[in-house]
């Protein structure tokens, strides 16, 4: 594992059980220092965007 992705535990809601990991990724490894990013995911182009008020917009 390294600095940019670690493991991201959910838990059932009614019992507290561990159910999945699931990798993360810290959003400033994504973007390095921009607001905003392009994403390709198969043929389309998403746009990630980091608002004034520090919350992410993924739009395609």
């Amino acid at each position: 594992m390294n600095d940019v992705t670690r493991p991201l535990r959910v838990r059932d809601l009614q019992s507290d059980r561990l159910e999945v990991s699931i990798p993360a990724v810290e959003s400033a490894a994504l973007l390095q220092g921009r607001r905003e990013l392009m994403i390709r995911h198969g043929a389309e182009l998403y746009r990630l965007r980091l608002t004034a008020s520090n919350k992410l917009i993924l739009t395609k």
